[in-house]
């Protein structure tokens, strides 16, 4: 092609995707693979670190081909990823997590639980990293995690001699360089990145992780997202199937990385940039608010500094399981059956006929909280039930329809719930910019602007991760002065939804329920 071209790679729960991208952040070719997953109960989840770098290898590989590319013409890449947790010996071999000690399961996945106790210990401590946290530590951070392997698997703990968030692995893997992002560490390891003492040992001491810096091989200094982290090894680049001239950007969390996709075109004002609300949606719900100064939230993580760009403010709020949810809840009703693509979609075009006769009144007396993995934002609690109120004898196809209509709704509102608390704490949003799985659900997409009263943009890019991943990489590769700058040139502009008029009343009393709901499930777990 004769052009300087760029990857992005963005490892999620299930898959790993690679994207080809022209510097004027078109997309030329895409590529998917599985990954794996163990799950031993409900609160234990395990990934396999070398299959998913396979995995990253072979999407690199073939969407190199979709795009018929050549290898030698690529110059950047960059890798985001889940947050989840590698573990690996001074060697660089892996190091078991699992309880039955086989190293292959060095990795704990993101929305693995486990560390509900110790997540509950480092709240109780009320040290100031938990002002930068939301005021509540999460069992998805990496430092409850990190405390459950010290306790519970010592063995483990001892020969571990590199600790990584998964983005970090994969540059690591890429590169050999041992350098961390500051999206990853200042989001999962409580780092402080805008302060001249990052990190505060004592706090770490106080969680018995005062060796936590050795053990892990963790830098003093964060790299800015974005960063050169230097080229691809010969053996990482014959892997991927490119040239050692590729140089690698300093990466993200793949939901971060969707943020900087999707806001891309409003780098450029970061005064202005507090309207817009990235929400990155899948198996579980991310929403991105930025700021030119930091915005304290209770259960809301944050205020990040540096996370998505350098210098500007992030707060973090999500949903545990929202796509995921929708799959429980087709898997666990009698008419449900494998929650494909298709079964979602045939419910999605059912809901949509019972609607025409029925109209916004469609199971109005069914609500759901939609807490069934623990509420993230805005209460922070991961220990939080679902509640589903207005059930009947009902067990047919319909009543599935019914279900999953409002279990959408419940979804929505609290996206609602999210952004109505961060605009308690100086923001102004107003304009959804959703990206991820949920743009394919036509029911979300509707109620995405109808529950919030937001505008709600889908990015015309194919895949706004990606997309975001190819700006760090084109940064990395020099072909622009800076991360904002390669933002502003690739972004794609996106298709605008307004919100219902007619459905706003509706929706404000299936607010006002869910917010009652709220209080009444307080009220029964106090008794």
């Amino acid at each position: 092609m004769g052009q300087d071209l760029l990857v992005g790679v963005d490892v999620g729960t299930g898959s790993a995707r690679a994207g080809v991208f022209t510097p004027q952040g078109k997309l030329l070719g895409r590529s998917e693979q599985p990954i794996s997953m163990r799950r031993s109960d409900a609160n234990f989840a395990e990934h396999d670190s070398e299959q998913i770098w396979s995995a990253v290898c072979q999407s690199v590989r073939g969407a190199l081909a979709e795009a018929g590319a050549k290898p030698v013409d690529v110059v950047g890449i960059a890798f985001d990823a889940t947050c989840s947790l590698v573990v690996r010996d001074t060697a660089g071999a892996p190091v078991t997590v699992s309880r039955d000690g086989e190293d292959r399961w060095d990795t704990i996945v993101w929305l693995d639980h486990r560390a509900l106790e110790e997540a509950d210990e480092c709240t109780r401590t009320g040290h100031e990293v938990l002002h930068y946290a939301g005021g509540v530590m999460s069992p998805e951070m990496e430092v409850p995690k990190l405390m459950w392997l010290k306790r519970h698997l010592p063995q483990s703990w001892a020969r571990a001699g590199q600790m990584f968030d998964l983005a970090d692995f994969l540059s690591w893997k890429a590169t050999g360089s041992l350098a961390r992002s500051q999206s990853t560490l200042t989001c999962k390891w409580t780092y402080l990145g805008h302060s001249a003492e990052p990190w505060r040992h004592d706090f770490l001491q106080e969680v018995g992780l005062e060796d936590l810096l050795d053990k892990a091989a963790l830098p003093q200094t964060a790299s800015p997202v974005g960063a050169d982290l230097g080229a691809l090894t010969d053996q990482a680049a014959e892997e991927l199937g490119l040239t050692a001239k590729c140089r690698v950007g300093a990466g993200l969390i793949d939901a971060h990385a969707g943020a900087l996709g999707a806001l891309g075109a409003f780098t450029h004002d970061v005064d202005t940039i507090d309207r817009h609300l990235a929400l990155i949606a899948g198996t579980s719900s991310c929403v991105m608010a930025l700021s030119a100064e930091d915005r304290p939230t209770t259960g809301v993580w944050g205020p990040y500094f540096g996370a998505v760009l350098p210098g500007v403010w992030l707060n973090e709020g999500g949903q545990s399981a929202t796509g995921a949810l929708l799959d429980h809840v087709i898997s666990w009703h009698s008419a449900g059956g494998e929650p494909t693509r298709e079964r979602h979609l045939a419910i999605c075009r059912r809901v949509m006929e019972l609607r025409e006769a029925e109209g916004l009144a469609l199971a109005d007396r069914l609500h759901v909280l939609p807490d069934f993995h623990g509420n993230r934002s805005p209460l922070g609690d991961p220990f939080a039930l679902g509640v589903i109120s207005g059930l009947t004898l009902d067990s047919d196809f319909d009543s599935l329809c019914r279900l999953y209509w409002r279990t959408c709704v419940s979804i929505a509102l609290g996206v609602r719930h999210i952004l109505e608390t961060l605009n308690t704490r100086g923001y102004a949003i107003d304009t959804l910019h959703v990206t991820g799985g949920h743009t394919r659900n036509p029911l979300l997409m509707e109620l995405y602007a109808d529950a919030t009263n937001c505008t709600v943009v889908e990015p015309l890019t194919p895949d706004a991760t990606l997309l975001g991943m190819a700006m760090v990489a084109a940064n990395a590769a020099g072909l622009y002065p800076s991360l904002d700058q390669a933002c502003i040139a690739m972004q794609q502009g996106g298709r605008s939804r307004a919100p219902n008029s007619a459905a706003r009343s509706a929706f404000d009393r299936d607010y006002a329920i869910f917010l009652l709901m709220l209080k009444q499930r307080q009220a029964i777990d106090a008794l």
